[in-house]
């Protein structure tokens, strides 16, 4: 007897064990669906359907990926209230990285390990579009790394500067060296949020268009959510149900990374407890099941302990080491850079095999762990 079978034996709660069912049978479920199983109390029964969807999907695996976040600059136009890194030009601290400064932090990350280079930074007025072209072109002719940059409000930011479309913007960036498109400036895919928490950035359609234009060329890209600030309940699954229909059409997304928001510094409260993470992770893990594969664990926002957990409540991956970060860490979280050791540390304790990935789930090391089994079936 699995697990699942052994908690859903005695699980008193009816709805969610016939929605379980039906998704454990591949049946897609829907928008009331979602909200049910997010209302449900049945954490446990919750966390063992995603863990055998995630088993069955990419097996027992979790992989991760030597990284650093780059964030060419924080002077940024749209002024999200839920953001705390953003700076007015006029502000002491307001910065804008030299192609030289971005080469000196990619050297230091290839030389750490890194494999990837997530580039990122606020929509600046006063960058041309030159700026992006040559940081693009410098990194490929030095270095060997993946160059995971420019979220959509940027794409179509920079967009603005070429007086061009989204598609033809995205080729001339991938032909100056853009490899994939990180998922960021998503938050919750609804307008009415979107309208309240960061009202001069894009409306969902264009984040969606961007993204269906780079897959059309063959650009991989990831696909987030902020959740935990203005939105609802039903507007949560909406934004996941929404990330499957485009799925549909190219099947570019290579993962799906709820972050549960921080408030500190910000314009906006609200929190969200382990519990409401975890039930996030299992729930997205159960509606995307079929369309993408990877599901991310954020120990960024919830910290290694509770990223452990989500890995039996539906992820397989732990995202990136950070060898640094600056958005979330201006939002007040402590949480720092992980090393390789703990990840493979966290792995050892769940008796699950572990290995290095590249951005697009290429298997580069595999990590030598215990992988006696914890008896979880």
């Amino acid at each position: 007897m699995t697990n699942f079978e052994l908690i859903q034996k005695f699980s008193e709660d009816e709805g969610t064990k016939e929605l379980l069912s039906r998704a454990m049978n591949n049946e897609m479920l829907g928008l009331k669906d979602g909200v049910k199983l997010l209302k449900s109390q049945a954490l446990n029964l919750l966390g063992a359907a995603a863990d055998v969807l995630r088993e069955k999907s990419v097996g027992d695996l979790v992989t991760f990926v030597v990284d650093r976040n780059i964030n060419y600059t924080n002077i940024c136009s749209s002024k999200c209230k839920f953001c705390a890194f953003y700076r007015e030009p006029s502000a002491e601290d307001a910065y804008v990285l030299t192609t030289e400064e971005i080469m000196s932090k990619i050297d230091e990350a290839v030389k750490l390990g890194a494999t990837q280079i997530l580039l990122q930074g606020g929509l600046n007025p006063e960058i041309s579009v030159e700026y992006y072209e040559e940081i693009l072109r410098t990194v490929k002719k030095r270095f060997n790394v993946q160059m995971h940059a420019f979220s959509p409000p940027e794409i179509i930011h920079i967009s603005k500067l070429y007086d061009t479309g989204i598609k033809e913007t995205i080729s001339r960036l991938h032909d100056a060296g853009l490899d994939s498109i990180p998922g960021g400036g998503a938050e919750i895919l609804d307008d009415r949020v979107r309208g309240y928490v960061s009202p001069n950035k894009i409306g969902w359609k264009q984040w969606r268009d961007c993204m269906l234009a780079a897959h059309s060329l063959g650009i991989p890209t990831t696909a987030t959510m902020v959740f935990g600030h203005a939105e609802t309940l039903e507007e949560r699954i909406k934004h996941i149900i929404r990330i499957r229909q485009m799925q549909k059409k190219y099947h570019g997304f290579t993962a799906f990374i709820p972050w549960s928001f921080q408030s500190e510094n910000t314009q906006l409260s609200g929190a969200s407890t382990g519990v409401d993470y975890l039930k996030m992770v299992a729930v997205s893990r159960i509606l995307l099941n079929g369309y993408i594969r990877n599901i991310q664990a954020s120990w960024v926002t919830q910290g290694i302990g509770v990223a452990q957990v989500a890995l039996n409540f539906g992820a397989n991956d732990l995202g990136g080491t950070m060898i640094e970060e600056n958005v979330v860490r201006a939002a007040g979280v402590a949480f720092h850079s992980k090393s390789v050791e703990d990840f493979v540390h966290i792995a050892q304790k769940l008796g699950r095999p572990i290995a290095k990935r590249d951005t697009v789930y290429n298997i580069v090391i595999r990590k030598r762990v215990n992988l006696d089994r914890i008896n979880r079936k």
